[in-house]
């Protein structure tokens, strides 16, 4: 009855999720193969998999809790039970088994459930089922428990008394023993009787149950020889009772695995007046620890990677087990023109989501970029968002993090690496000496490695054996033949160094004179930042580096990071660095930190695997809130054309966030620059100026409607704003096709400030959408340019240089014609000209070069000359960011 009952039950769950393969481990420390032969025989019964781990027996009990902390980190094993002897089960080796995995019951927190009466929360342990199975009705009868020591024993009682029985425990010695035998009516033995120990006057007609650690014990008689009392024993109904208890442990965790409405307790804000730095603020709250925001959202334990108290990875395996939970809603953060300060889409990203979640109790997650550390020490500072919206511990944030940046910059310097040496080897070595060298013999044997193989077919040579090719073949295996001109891979480094912008590599007489000029990027413009910003799987993260392409060799073909070998090697520095870095707010809700490619040559956003995960794990009604850099034309234009494709999601709202400050320089105020204090003109009401500015805020409007995505803007209000300036902006807004309109105050009040933003967010979420791309991607690479600079900028054609339009018939003709186009363009106007603000009209735009990132999958067109690597002001942040070497505590980063 009991096998049938769990057969059944474990089909109907194998029904419903068809590739279940629930496995039980059993950790046993003695040579009874009967007891592995019971399990393996019901198990297989019910349609379970177990595997025996066997260890030795005298094993300790450090080398049984070493075993069960392996077992409880094996994603493959959802179920942990013990076979040990009875001087091994421990406190110790009992409460190393995850309470999640515990198929016996035993562990402290599962008792402590059981004995409190928390029936649905606990599992029963497999020998107590048994005895309570083969109990007849024991409603105040007197049951014996003879030698039933430690858990086995606590939950043994805790169950008999539930079902009303009168409960005794002895053990073996104690001297009452034969007088309680005569007058109990039932007695269950927990452990082997002593042979000394006489038990022939047990009362006649009474129950007797074995529940020895034996499934095939002896059969005995007790009692007078006219009325004896027959034994039952648990053994195989409590081995059928413990695969019971299996297929309930896997029903809770596929339950688990499922969407559930977060338990998220908030973190509480006490904002102060005047606002004090966004790191005394920081410093002011106490972060959560990771674990416990992570078991909030529905993280399982082994589904993040610890790094410290505040932050950890978090796996891809998620989304393998959420993959049929329904998205949550996908929001945009873009923003007008800015100035140079920054208009705080940062800042209104974090606002929102505290707003959302521990205001209005709405699962969300923040998505944001990793700042890099050139900008944290050269002009920037700090980067998680400010005031009473931000990210923490801020400090983590902006330095280092889990290290994906480093990640990046010695994957791609690996690669540059490469570059050089092998056209150094092909220049000096024969096609012999370099086909001898490329495939050694190792060990007496010969053999291509799998990337090797990989490059034979696509030459089309399809030999496995090193020895079988030809002359011709093995020149064409290994000459790459690269033209150092056409080199565009460029080392990086995470640091503001202006006279790395153009080096001379090769100068050390042990390079035999090929000296050739080069450049550091900083490590964000990296195309493998691109990548990872992109990527939605490991598998495809791999494919996409092997793209990449390099130079061209002699013959104008492309060369690849496959050519060159590299592929696995860059897998492996960026597999740590493809998962997702979890952290939270202020208010202790969650954020996702990752990526961080340049919103210039790059798209600007973060990660695809990290909205990807955030939208299963908010659940249907949520929200994930994610932020495009630099103004709409640029970020949101590439989040739509590029990640958008890359990612297949599709945004319900996207907010645009404007300032008075913002719109007043569009209007014809001064000069905004960074470092130096406002003019009058920003400081006092001038609502001529507002209004007039205002035209850039109704373009950004009409760009985002081009995609057929409602917009809401967000008003990030200063103190020095009139309300009558933020009524007009939010009247113009909402007349200029806007949804809604809202002021917000999270920086000076936390989600407080903008709950009227979450809540038009809201709103505006359950509109009909009609998303759509700008461009086909089969129309010709100039005509896509012509599309982004006639309808997004505003331009009245473009003009390619021969340089450029000589790039773009060569990627047509090495067929990349098909990528989207990622602009290379001034953030700070609408044109390609800084200094032209509001809607600059009728200009024509220059297309200086034209580039390709093939690995990332988009061509991007240089509008004018664009820097990758910027350089230090004369007075950088490093000179305010210091370490007390007492308290550890680092000063000046804001």
């Amino acid at each position: 009855k009991v096998t049938d009952n769990a057969k059944n039950s474990l089909a109907s769950l194998k029904r419903e999720n068809p590739r279940l393969e629930p496995t039980l481990a059993i950790i046993q420390a003695h040579n009874d193969q009967l007891i592995q032969e019971a399990n393996k025989n019901f198990a297989k019964e019910i349609g379970l998999r177990v595997i025996h781990i066997c260890l030795p027996e005298g094993s300790t009990k450090d080398e049984i809790v070493s075993e069960i902390l392996r077992l409880n980190e094996d994603p493959n094993v959802q179920g942990l039970a013990l076979d040990l002897p009875e001087s091994l089960y421990s406190s110790k080796v009992l409460n190393a088994v995850k309470p999640e995995k515990d198929v016996d019951g035993l562990s402290s927190v599962n008792l402590g459930r059981l004995v409190h009466g928390d029936v649905c929360d606990c599992l029963v342990p497999p020998t107590v089922c048994a005895v309570m199975e083969l109990l007849e009705d024991i409603g105040g009868k007197k049951v014996l428990l003879v030698g039933a020591r430690g858990a086995e024993g606590a939950a043994l009682q805790s169950v008999l008394q539930r079902r009303g029985a009168t409960v005794l425990s002895c053990h073996w010695e104690a001297p009452q023993l034969q007088s309680e035998l005569r007058h109990a009516d039932a007695v269950v033995f927990g452990s082997t009787k002593p042979h000394d120990v006489p038990v022939s006057c047990i009362k006649p007609g009474a129950t007797i149950i074995n529940c020895a650690h034996d499934p095939l014990p002896e059969k005995h008689s007790y009692g007078q020889q006219n009325n004896p009392a027959a034994e039952k024993s648990v053994g195989s109904l409590a081995v059928a009772m413990r695969m019971q208890n299996m297929v309930k442990n896997m029903e809770r965790w596929i339950q688990s695995q499922q969407y559930r409405k977060w338990d998220l307790h908030s973190l509480k804000l006490q904002p102060l007046s005047p606002v004090p730095s966004d790191i005394e603020i920081s410093r002011a709250q106490s972060p959560k620890a990771v674990d416990v925001l992570a078991k909030e959202i529905g993280l399982l334990t082994d589904e993040i990677e610890i790094y410290g108290q505040t932050k950890a990875k978090v796996r891809l395996s998620l989304l393998e087990r959420l993959k049929d939970q329904p998205d949550g809603k996908y929001v945009l953060v873009a923003g007008i023109t800015p100035t140079p300060l920054g208009e705080g889409k940062s800042t209104v990203t974090v606002g929102l989501v505290q707003a959302l979640t521990a205001h209005l109790n709405i699962n969300s997650f923040a998505c944001l970029r990793q700042p890099s550390q050139g900008p944290t020490f050269g002009v920037k500072g700090g980067a998680a968002g400010g005031g009473y919206a931000q990210v923490i511990p801020m400090e983590e944030f902006n330095l280092h993090l889990t290290g994906d940046i480093h990640a990046i910059t010695a994957a791609n310097n690996l690669l540059a690496a490469a570059i050089d040496a092998r056209i150094l080897h092909e220049n000096t070595q024969s096609d012999k000496s370099l086909y001898n060298r490329l495939v050694p013999v190792v060990n007496g044997v010969r053999g291509f490695s799998a990337i090797q193989l990989a490059r034979l077919r696509r030459l089309g040579i399809n030999k496995t054996d090193p020895e079988t090719l030809t002359e011709e073949e093995i020149s064409k295996f290994v000459r790459l033949g690269i033209d150092p001109s056409t080199i565009t891979w460029q080392r990086v480094v995470d640091t503001n160094d202006r006279f790395l912008r153009r080096i001379t590599v090769g100068q050390a007489n042990t390079e035999k004179g090929f000296v050739r000029q080069a450049q550091f990027d900083i490590a964000v413009a990296s195309e493998i930042m691109a990548i990872l910003a992109l990527t939605t799987s490991l598998q495809d993260m791999k494919e996409r580096l092997g793209r990449m392409v390099v130079a061209n060799d002699k013959k104008g073909q492309p060369v690849t990071a496959e050519d060159l070998g590299v592929t696995g090697a860059l897998a492996v520095l960026m597999k740590d660095a493809i998962k997702p870095t979890l952290m939270q707010t202020l208010e202790g809700t969650p954020v996702f930190v990752h990526a961080g490619p340049f919103a210039n040559i790059a798209h600007g956003n973060s990660s695809v695997l990290a909205d990807k995960i955030a939208l299963k794990l908010v659940g249907e009604k949520g929200f994930v809130v994610t932020e495009a850099g630099f103004g709409a034309d640029i970020g949101m234009e590439k989040f739509f054309n590029i990640k958008c494709r890359a990612s297949g999601l599709v945004p319900s709202v996207v907010v645009l966030v404007a300032t008075v400050r913002a719109l007043k320089m569009h209007g014809g105020g001064p000069n905004v620059t960074a470092g130096a204090p406002l003019k009058k003109e920003y400081t006092e009401e001038n609502l001529q100026l507002v209004a007039d500015g205002c035209c850039n805020l109704q373009k950004q409007i009409q760009i985002t409607q081009l995609f057929g995505v409602p917009v809401v803007v967000a008003l990030n209000v200063f103190k020095t704003d009139s309300p009558a300036e933020v009524d007009l902006v939010c009247k113009i807004a909402k007349e200029s096709g806007a949804f809604d309109a809202v002021p917000c105050n999270h920086w000076s009040a936390g989600g407080k400030g903008a709950v009227k933003l979450a809540q038009a967010v809201e709103k505006a979420a359950n509109q009909k959408t009609s998303f759509k791309y700008l461009y086909s991607l089969e129309l010709p690479i100039v005509e896509k340019i012509r599309i982004i600079a006639q309808k997004v900028y505003g331009a009245q054609d473009i003009e390619l240089s021969p340089a450029a339009q000589s790039q773009v018939d060569r990627y047509t003709r090495q067929g990349f014609g098909n990528l989207p186009i990622c602009m290379a363009k001034t953030h700070l106007s609408l044109s390609h000209q800084p200094e032209r603000k509001g809607v600059p009209t009728g200009f024509i735009l220059p297309i200086s070069d034209v580039r390709a990132s093939i690995g990332a999958g988009f061509i991007y067109p240089l509008v004018g000359t664009m820097s990758t690597m910027p350089g230090l002001p004369t007075r950088p942040c490093f000179y305010d960011i210091d370490l007390d070497p007492i308290t550890e505590q680092v000063k000046g980063l804001f």
